[in-house]
Parts: structure tokens; C-alpha cells; sequence
């Protein structure tokens, strides 16, 4: 079994950043890609961004493109997800996500295999 733990959540301003963090531990495995998702209150989780396990391709959601980056350190089997220049719209929890196996698309939730708790982003305007 995969734990997927996220951290770094919390309340910042519009216009602030703050750094989320997706820990693997348990059975190790080398993962196809691992992605970040959100979903606010009220609507339906959607992809954040993406990065895969060989090359470090990285994929992010327009809404995200250049404000986002998501970066990854093997040997810490961890994940980041760096955020600068936070809009209230970006308020909601963050899930990070892990995908055991080949998918040709992983903006998809269903590409991932394991999911973490999610944590709290608060952008107050």
C-alpha cells in the first residue's frame, strides 16, 4: 500500500505563495506520473498539474500556467507544488495523486492510482 501525505496549506493573500508538499511512503514503486488537483467548495475536483517519473515532463492547467510550478526530488519520494501569485479563485483543497501505470492522459483523475488527504488553501482577497 502507497500513503500519499500532503502539507503546506494554510491562509495567505492574494498575491502571496505558498509551497505544497505530497510525501510518499509505504510500498515503493516507480511511479508513471504524479499530479496535483483541487477542488472548491461546491464544485468538482479539477487537474492542477502533472509531472512524469522519467523525463520530468511537466503539464499544468491553463488557469495555473505560470504561476505554478510542480517539481519533484526522488530521493525524498516527494513532490512539490510551488504556487506564486495566488488568486482567490485558487482556494480550495489540493490533492496530490500518484499513477502506478502507462496513461496517455493524466489530466484525468482516473490516470492515478493513489490519492492523499488533501490540504487546505485559503486566498483571501
Amino acid at each position: 500500500q502507497v500513503q500519499l501525505a500532503e502539507s503546506g496549506g494554510g491562509l495567505v493573500q492574494a498575491g502571496g505563495s505558498l509551497r505544497l508538499s505530497c510525501a510518499a511512503s509505504g510500498r515503493t514503486f516507480s511511479y508513471y506520473a504524479m499530479g496535483w488537483f483541487r477542488q472548491a467548495p461546491g464544485k468538482e475536483r479539477e487537474f492542477v498539474a502533472t509531472i512524469r517519473g522519467s523525463g520530468r515532463s511537466t503539464y499544468y492547467a491553463d488557469s495555473v500556467k505560470g504561476r505554478f510550478t510542480i517539481s519533484g526530488d526522488n530521493a525524498k519520494n516527494t513532490v512539490y507544488l510551488q504556487m506564486n501569485s495566488l488568486k482567490p479563485e485558487d482556494t480550495g483543497v489540493y490533492y496530490c495523486a500518484a499513477a502506478q501505470y502507462y496513461s496517455s492522459n493524466y489530466v484525468y483523475g482516473t490516470s492515478y492510482d493513489y490519492w492523499g488527504q488533501g490540504t487546505q488553501v485559503t486566498v483571501s482577497s
